[in-house]
């Protein structure tokens, strides 16, 4: 297989990296360099099908209130696949209450690329 050709399969998951590599630093204008102008999130919450946002501008919002309200966030990728336009990363998504416990949750993201940009980004939870 051709260097060019690889570069194009494994373009999602160094995306997504790069993504969540962001998201740890909850730099909220790095993860949107990231997305594209026509971008759709969906979130985990509320159960059972989440809420989907879509547009640069709420997704931003998103993500400001978000880190806002969860300044210790952090994703660890367990693990992480993808071909093409499409990748999927496992997590443990780590935080700190307003008490001072800390918790986890579990999950996998969805992820599809077009035109080098996350166009969708569609987040599940166990529990």
């Amino acid at each position: 297989m051709s260097p060019a050709r690889m570069s194009r399969i494994e373009s999602a998951p160094r995306l997504v990296l790069e993504f969540n590599e962001a998201f740890n630093r909850h730099d909220v204008e790095g993860m949107m360099r990231l997305m594209s102008d026509n971008c759709i999130f969906e979130n985990t919450a509320p159960s059972p099908d989440g809420t989907v946002y879509s547009g640069k501008e709420a997704v931003t919002q998103f993500w400001q209130d978000f880190f806002r309200e969860s300044p210790h966030a952090h994703i660890d990728i367990e693990e992480i696949f993808g071909m093409g336009l499409r990748c999927v990363m496992r997590w443990k998504y780590s935080w700190v209450d307003e008490n001072g416990k800390q918790g986890h949750v579990r999950g996998v993201d969805i992820f599809q690329v077009k035109d080098g940009y996350i166009f969708e980004k569609l987040s599940y939870v166990k529990g």
